[in-house]
This record gives structure tokens, sequence and C-alpha cells, in this order.
């Protein structure tokens, strides 16, 4: 049996990425989820299995599950912008991870980050329930321009939350 180590080893030697992390699907899944993006739909999971030329041999299998959003707008917090009709997917910013570690070289402790592209904003297709989308609004009164303020935006207008 492969260990997780291996898996994530193997990983980022094809995708030529420092590290990744995996966790099991379930506690006796040999199944392990990679990659979750709930910004951009995609999970990505891998497991070992018998390869079909040698049954001895087990060989690396990876799945991606991409859901696309059919509302999806191109500015998530602008409901007035056109839907969005190209999504694009890159494997080496889906698992990026832009999270400092510490690493201890030669008895000296460096803060190192995993990712290379951390510095970019991820695009997203649909909402992130952890985060607080707003939209510049022009504040009107008696038909007079007076200032614009940020209102939330949700995907269910019903609900009001407040960014922080």
């Amino acid at each position: 049996m492969k260990s997780t180590w291996s898996l994530c080893v193997a990983l980022a030697v094809s995708l030529g990425i420092i590290l990744v992390a995996g966790y099991p699907v379930s506690p006796q899944d040999e199944e392990y989820v990679l990659v979750n993006n709930k910004c951009q739909c995609v999970t990505v999971t891998s497991k070992f299995v018998p390869s079909k030329e040698d049954p001895e041999e087990e060989v690396l299998e990876r799945n991606i599950r991409i859901i696309v959003p059919l509302k999806a707008r191109e500015n998530i917090s602008d409901p007035l912008s056109p839907p969005r009709t190209t999504f694009v997917y890159r494997l080496s910013e889906l698992c990026r991870n832009c999270e400092p570690v510490e690493i201890d070289l030669g008895g000296v402790i460096y803060q190192a980050q995993q990712g290379n592209s951390c510095e970019e904003p991820q695009t997203c297709y649909t909402y992130d329930r952890n985060e607080c989308y707003s939209s510049p609004v022009p504040l009107l009164y008696h038909g007079e321009y007076l200032d614009i303020c940020k209102l939330p935006v949700l995907p269910d207008s019903k609900k009001i939350r407040r960014c922080h």
C-alpha cells in the first residue's frame, strides 16, 4: 500500500510544484482529495489503482470534477455584468498553497511559501460563502448624486450580510 507522502510527492513532481497535501475522502477510502476549490467549483482526487497492463503494479489515477455554474457573471460582484462564457482551469493554480510554512535549515528557521503566484488574485466563478462581496452603488437624494456606497452583494438577495 502506498503512503500519503508518496502520493503527494508524485503529484508535486508531476506538477512541478514543491508540495501538495491531501486528505482522505473517508476514513476507509484510499482516495485522497488534493484540491477542493470552492471558488472555481473544482475537486481533484487521486488514488492508486491496479495497472491494466500489470495488475500487480499500482498506478496513480487522478479524477478532476468541474461544476460549471450556468448563471455565472463576468464579475460576480456585479449582477448586471454579462454572463461568463469562458472558464479557464489551470491545475498549477488550483493546487497553489499560499500559506507560509516554517522551515528549519541548519538551525535557522525561515518562512517559505509553497505557491509561486500568490500575488495574483484568483478568478472566482461562483460565490464563496466565506467571502463577503460588495458592489459600488451611487447614493442619490432627490435625484442629486451624493456619494458612492459599497453594498454587500449575495447570491440570495433576500439575505443581508455585513462586510467586515
